[in-house]
């Protein structure tokens, strides 16, 4: 399983662009400079009134499929 670190701070305002269908994906980069597309959707659960701001850590399958997504701060 491999892990990535990155940090986002999305406004609540253009989060919900996102979540509403106008994208339903958000690109990141991760702390070693790799590009991910990861799922609007997976990003709610950590949605508040500022929006979605933290550090956050991703892990993927050998496929590079989304297994899990946490805030780490």
């Amino acid at each position: 399983m491999k892990r990535y670190s990155f940090s986002v701070d999305i406004s609540y305002h253009t989060f919900l662009q996102h979540y509403s269908g106008a994208a339903s994906a958000v690109l990141v980069y991760t702390d070693e400079g790799l590009r991910l597309q990861l799922p609007a959707s997976r990003l709610r659960p950590f949605l508040s009134q500022v929006g979605i701001r933290g550090r956050f850590r991703v892990s993927v399958t050998p496929e590079n499929r989304l297994e899990m997504l946490e805030k780490i701060a």
